[in-house]
């Protein structure tokens, strides 16, 4: 088998150092396991979109149409470009185009790591629907500036997206523990999420082995905060997806660990894998920024491109640097020193 073609978008701020080094990880473990990495660095980023009023290229999405995987590090400088265009520009063009409709985020602690709550310990897959529901981008506005302006945000929801989505979930589901979350606010809104509710139902009916529960998504916020152990996997749409992982990374100890894989199942174009914190420029100039976050999105980017002992590898390393006090606190030891203790426990 040839070598894996990588694209690599450092992205802004801390992402440049942070998928730095999660290639200098990932690049050692397939070094050791036989594999064979081919990375294309790509800098695309707020400044790009100053120098040429775009965030990538025209061509861009053609250009990474021929990677296995993409690699990308953070997106946002605000204080340069609006948030709301970097995000546009960039990384959603990339999600939608590749039909990444599963965004996969894993929470748990890691050896070392202490979070803020006195829990036991906690495994759960939080799956969020990636490129409809809240985030459609459907809407306008109108009378701009005036008393009479108007602001509308439609939310898509096909049963063609909510049901794969959904479907992904059962199936993950399956591979682990066998417990299965769905999360709407369908007494509020009677319409997209009791659809989803329904699609629910409908599929549960082809997983027996499944035990379901439906949460609204307040109720289920409180689970992750009071009883995140009783969780498993957890499917939600694209706006509850991502505020539930949020508070997700917050209880396995911060932004620094949380680490998302946006995932094109049937592999008809390639995935993405990134962190989930953004791109904190206030800090990008520190080297403090732990890097651990991109290095076990790249250990996920390994396992989907079936390089699976690689994977492992990362992970175990990871694992044993926490576990030896390297990496758990926040400034606690610099980016190079996490990454370097990371790449030694896997000489």
């Amino acid at each position: 088998m040839g070598a894996h073609k990588i694209a690599l978008i450092p992205g802004d701020g801390i992402g440049t150092p942070v998928t730095q080094a999660a290639w200098q990880v990932v690049s050692r473990a397939c070094a050791l396991g036989g594999a064979e990495l081919d990375g294309t660095w790509f800098d695309w980023s707020c400044d790009t979109f100053l120098k040429t009023g775009r965030m990538m290229p025209e061509d861009g999405i053609e250009t990474l149409r021929g990677f296995d995987a993409i690699l990308l590090g953070a997106v946002g400088w605000p204080q340069k470009v609006p948030d709301s265009v970097s995000l546009h520009g960039l990384l959603l063009p990339i999600r939608k185009n590749f039909t990444q409709y599963a965004n996969i985020r894993p929470h748990r602690l890691l050896p070392g790591v202490v979070g803020p709550l006195r829990a036991g310990d906690f495994d759960i897959l939080c799956i969020r629907e990636n490129t409809e529901g809240e985030y459609s981008g459907a809407g306008g506005r109108v009378h701009q500036g005036t008393s009479d302006e108007v602001a509308v945000e439609t939310s898509i929801f096909t049963r063609k997206g909510v049901e794969r989505i959904l479907r992904f979930g059962f199936e993950q589901a399956r591979k682990r523990r066998g417990k299965l979350a769905s999360v709407t606010k369908s007494n509020a809104q009677k319409y997209s999420m009791v659809f989803w509710d329904e699609v629910t139902d409908q599929l549960a009916a082809e997983y027996p082995d499944v035990e379901v529960s439906r949460y609204h998504v307040d109720a289920i916020a409180a689970r992750f905060v009071i009883a995140p152990e009783t969780l498993d996997v957890v499917v939600a749409s694209n706006l509850f997806g991502d505020i539930l992982t949020d508070l997700g990374a917050a209880i396995q100890g911060g932004l620094g660990f949380a680490a998302s894989a946006n995932i094109n199942p049937d592999r008809s174009a390639p995935s993405m894998f990134e962190p989930v914190h953004g791109s904190a420029p206030d800090i990008a100039h520190l080297n403090i920024a732990n890097p651990i976050a991109t290095i076990w999105s790249a250990a996920m980017m390994l396992e989907h491109l079936g390089e699976t002992a690689s994977a492992a590898r990362v992970m175990a390393a990871i694992e044993a640097a926490t576990a030896a006090g390297i990496g758990t606190q926040p400034g606690q030891n610099s980016t190079g020193e996490i990454t370097k203790a990371i790449i030694n426990q896997m000489s």
